[in-house]
């Protein structure tokens, strides 16, 4: 065909589709997914650049009579799992095929969510759970099981976080730092619980989270492991190399620990030398939220009573937006030894605000007439002279006999 100077040429609409059509086979459509990273769940490894689709398209042409037929083929490798059934696959279709996971990443099998390496110590004297996480290995992103991925460049920003169960809040929620760009995280990192009781290791769980960080959107869960203290034995070292889970539901139901206002840790000691008894307010923890942030501002306020001179009180500083204060104060009460006996000494946790009276948080009274922990602890205190005792107390919503007001 020969065109003259300046004219154009055209095309028929039957030349268009022979030429859009033939020869080859129909190769399928881009897809969004080819150009992102994530894969609709159970997509079949041919729709990605299988070679089943590059033997297709290195093959030798073939007549027009075969062409149809071999193209229904190729559609059928790639789309065949999505309707057809083995018998109506061709004979050479019928490759062993990988087994697709239908729960994706939240499969019980280790190389799914990966592995958690650390270890767990309780300092039964010092009511202390030191919690060492050592490191982690995270799967490489698996779109076959249905892995999201966390990053766009397929890797994750990790760190651990600690809840303790039951009662996971603020108040008892301890984390590490966050590592960038690794799926095979070291942190080396040691978190510790304060106020931990021989009854805290008999009835609590450990809740150990492992999350991806990101600064723009949530936080994304990886994987978790729960670990029962009672497994613990006091003041052995006991290591974990666990498998990550899918996230399990908290049940609140049963949640007792609700009630708890905080635990203080208070320290007594009469000094001979100055004839007193020192009050030692050291830290308080998980602390109950009184703020809208989740958090509270809290101080201490110790009476010694009954104080006919209303000259007893005593008050630490105010530690700002935490609930797990740090106070290490010191009061002394002049006073002789055998009046102790008739004393009680109150305790009570605020929560600082500004333009309006302060909250109450709890409190815990020690003396002749207490039970328990907060008996033995004054008892001990008045045996032995120029001791310092330290003893971990649970605060409690009411006093009996104080004001609740400051």
């Amino acid at each position: 065909m020969t065109l003259r100077k300046g004219e154009k040429m055209t095309i028929s609409i039957q030349e268009h589709m022979a030429i859009d059509v033939c020869p080859g086979p129909i190769k399928p459509i881009k897809q969004i997914s080819d150009y992102f990273p994530r894969f609709p769940r159970g997509l079949p490894t041919a729709v990605g650049r299988s070679s089943t689709l590059r033997s297709t398209v290195s093959q030798p042409s073939v007549s027009p009579a075969e062409a149809p037929r071999e193209e229904d083929e190729d559609v059928d490798q790639l789309f065949g799992a999505y309707g057809t059934t083995p018998a109506e696959q061709p004979a050479k279709c019928q490759a062993p095929e990988e087994v697709v996971d239908p729960e994706g990443y939240e499969s019980d099998d280790c190389t799914t969510l990966g592995t958690l390496d650390f270890s767990l110590l309780y300092d039964q004297e010092n009511n202390a759970l030191h919690c060492t996480i050592n490191k982690a290995k995270l799967p490489k992103l698996d779109y076959k099981k249905g892995l999201k991925p966390m990053d766009h460049n397929g890797l994750a920003d990790p760190y651990v976080k600690l809840h303790l169960l039951p009662g996971a809040s603020k108040a008892n929620k301890l984390r590490t730092k966050t590592l960038r760009n690794t799926l095979n995280p070291t942190w080396n990192e040691t978190l510790t619980y304060y106020g931990i009781t021989d009854e805290d290791m008999i009835r609590k769980t450990l809740r150990i989270s492992v999350c991806d960080e990101d600064k723009f959107r949530h936080n994304e869960f990886i994987g978790e492991t729960r670990i029962p203290l009672k497994k613990l034995k006091p003041n052995q070292t006991k290591n974990f190399n666990i498998c990550l889970e899918k996230q399990l539901p908290i049940d609140k139901t049963e949640d007792k620990s609700l009630e708890e206002r905080g635990r203080i840790l208070i320290s007594l000691k009469y000094s001979s030398q100055k004839q007193g008894l020192l009050v030692g307010i050291i830290r308080c923890a998980h602390l109950a939220a009184m703020d809208a942030n989740g958090y509270s501002d809290p101080y201490v306020k110790t009476y010694l009573k009954p104080d006919e001179d209303k000259k007893s009180k005593h008050k630490t500083a105010v530690k700002k937006k935490t609930l797990n204060p740090e106070f290490n104060e010191e009061f002394c009460y002049e006073i002789k030894h055998g009046d102790l006996a008739k004393k009680t000494l109150e305790v009570t946790v605020w929560d600082y605000d500004i333009g309006k009276s302060n909250d109450f948080i709890g409190g815990v009274v020690l003396g002749i007439n207490a039970k328990g922990e907060r008996l033995k602890h004054w008892f001990d205190c008045l045996k032995n002279k120029d001791k310092k005792i330290e003893r971990w107390h649970t605060l409690t919503n009411e006093l009996p006999g104080a004001v609740l007001s400051d």
